[in-house]
């Protein structure tokens, strides 16, 4: 039997409020592992009558922003678990959430960066849009912008990078010698269309995140990035799913369970000597060369 080595280990998630996302999945396969558990969460103003039952813009948008908490619902399990909701997009809060981290469990093991904003953008002139334009997977899409370009960046390569550095930091003045960094990026950063400002920060994200694996090694922290291809985590309609099923090799899109399972692998004793590499997860959509 494989010890992953993870039962004493804290580990840190940021993203994790949507109940079907890859944040909450990450935190239900630590939990099994043994592993004591500090959730970032950040609820969007969201205000809806409808009570979405069918993958899409709406159901998404619904479990962003759901009152389920993962927290609560792992407690109830036996598990050690604490959250803090706080804006990535305020540099502020990123001490912040390790201060709040380490008073709950003394220190912090693993650090998963998986919170992100996600709004359609693109480089096609606003009087080419219609007003209702769609990108091809429902959701609205729009002429990027400052603002569409900063807040991207804020929450996806700025906040990542800060919260490595501060982990760092922390890991290094207690002399710890083992530490894991995962950072979730997409499988479309190096080259996004409909998407340009989400691809081109999480494109940036991955090189802060080979940076760091070539600097903190000596410290016997690795960092990795899992590259994710569609994952079903409520945003694909049923007839994109059976489309994009269709060009994936193995046939289905992904779950978010197939992505926490590939991270418990980056953060356990079995994947000690893997550091600054991408891994592609999304059943052969996209291969290495």
């Amino acid at each position: 039997m494989i010890n992953p080595n993870l039962q004493d280990k804290v580990v840190l998630i940021t993203g994790a409020n949507n109940p079907s996302g890859i944040g909450a999945a990450a935190a239900r396969a630590f939990a099994v592992q043994g592993a004591s558990l500090f959730l970032h969460t950040f609820h969007q103003p969201y205000e809806s009558d409808e009570v979405p039952s069918v993958p899409g813009e709406a159901l998404y948008n619904s479990l962003q922003n759901s009152p389920v908490n993962i927290a609560r619902e792992l407690r109830a399990t036996g598990a050690r678990v604490e959250d803090m909701e706080a804006d990535l997009a305020d540099a502020r809060n990123v001490p912040l959430i390790f201060d709040r981290a380490e008073s709950a469990f003394g220190r912090v093991d693993v650090l998963i960066n998986n919170a992100a904003n996600c709004l359609q953008d693109t480089f096609i002139p606003r009087s080419r849009l219609n007003a209702d334009s769609r990108a091809v997977d429902g959701f609205p899409v729009t002429t990027i912008s400052a603002e569409l370009h900063d807040r991207h960046f804020a929450v996806i390569s700025r906040a990542t990078a800060l919260m490595m550095a501060e982990f760092a930091r922390r890991k290094i003045e207690r002399n710890d010698s083992w530490g894991r960094i995962i950072n979730i990026s997409t499988d479309g950063a190096s080259a996004f269309p409909s998407e340009v400002s989400y691809g081109a920060s999480k494109h940036a994200m991955e090189s802060y995140s080979r940076s760091a694996a070539i600097e903190l090694g000596t410290y016997g922290i690795t960092v990795n990035i899992a590259s994710l291809g569609p994952i079903q985590t409520g945003w694909i309609a049923p007839q994109l799913e059976q489309t994009i099923a269709a060009s994936i090799p193995l046939r289905r899109v992904g779950r978010p369970d197939d992505v926490a399972d590939v991270l418990v692998f980056l953060a356990s004793e079995q994947a000690r000597w893997v550091t600054g590499q991408l891994i592609y997860i999304g059943g052969g959509w996209t291969m290495s060369q």
